[in-house]
């Protein structure tokens, strides 16, 4: 069945988009933020916590980049206008991170000023090996003006990763502790900067998690694997960590039976809402990502519901 599965994951993305979007909506909140005010509102009541994303990365030209903060900022005021509990997430190359360092500085800084006049928070995912210096560089600047205002996202395939978090260390305090998303990560990098192997990623995983922990990181744990789940709950167990210095993370429509478990067991968890024009691209890459989902497509087209 994996062989099917792969097969049509490689033929959907060469589809008309109005086909693909059967599979896109379940996992993308719509094209335009009152969409995603509309799903959020919704998660809020069923009393999940938020992150806001617009679609978009890897830019040609600084105009894109000018664009896409005017448009971040307008989101910031309508989800503070509509007392949305949850936070934004920004991709750096959206910002002109491969075109102008600086500049895409300075445009991700205005959007952290402006959550900031609303006490709220700036995750800055972690993007592809090209990217990741960079990126680095940023949230360590921008956490020493906006100390509990910016957080950075961590991949466990990365070899590079355990030393990255401890070489940001110098800037962990216990009034303002660092505050990391981990995930598995999805770019493809070669083998040797990246693991490869499924019980690889998660030992990794796990020995990533371990150290935040210990040392009072603010964790963001964002996984949809089961093992990978139990193994933070033991971890959560044994070094004591309070409700309040970690989450749990997921993306919207994925795992929603796990994800209520968690929420039943007691601990925080924030769904990922991603939304925008830019939907195509972040559907097929969730489609290589898990294959598997292919059987779901083929349902929606030939069963009702």
């Amino acid at each position: 069945m994996m062989w099917f599965n792969k097969m049509i994951a490689s033929i959907l993305p060469h589809l008309p988009k109005k086909l693909v979007w059967v599979f896109s909506k379940r996992y993308i909140a719509g094209r335009s933020v009152d969409d995603a005010v509309r799903v959020a509102q919704k998660l809020n009541t069923e009393t999940y916590l938020v992150t806001i994303d617009l679609l978009g990365e890897f830019i040609s030209e600084l105009s894109e980049a000018e664009k896409n903060k005017e448009e971040y900022l307008q989101i910031i005021e309508t989800i503070e206008k509509n007392n949305i509990e949850g936070n934004y997430s920004l991709k750096p190359s959206m910002f002109g991170l491969l075109i102008d360092k600086e500049a895409c500085y300075k445009n991700i800084r205005e959007i952290v000023v402006k959550a900031t006049e609303y006490n709220n928070f700036v995750r800055i995912d972690m993007e592809d090996s090209q990217c990741v210096d960079m990126e680095i560089d940023i949230y360590r600047r921008l956490k020493e003006e906006f100390p509990g205002h910016v957080g950075l996202v961590f991949q466990a395939y990365m070899r590079r990763s355990p030393d990255d978090i401890k070489r940001l260390m110098d800037v962990h305090t216990e009034e303002a502790p660092l505050n990391f998303r981990l995930c598995k990560g999805i770019y493809v990098e070669a083998e040797e900067i990246a693991f490869k192997k499924y019980e690889e990623i998660n030992a990794h995983y796990l020995e990533n998690l371990e150290f935040m922990l210990k040392n009072g990181i603010y964790v963001g744990i964002a996984t949809h694997d089961v093992p990978l789940v139990e193994g933070a709950f033991n971890l959560l167990k044994k070094y004591k960590v309070p409700r309040e210095k970690y989450e749990f993370q997921m993306l919207y429509g994925v795992s929603p039976a796990l994800r209520k478990s968690i929420i039943e067991k007691g601990h925080r968890l924030r769904v990922y809402v991603p939304f925008g024009e830019k939907w195509f691209p972040y559907s097929t890459r969730r489609l290589k990502e898990n294959p598997k989902i292919a059987s779901d497509i083929m349902k929606a087209f030939f069963v009702k519901g």
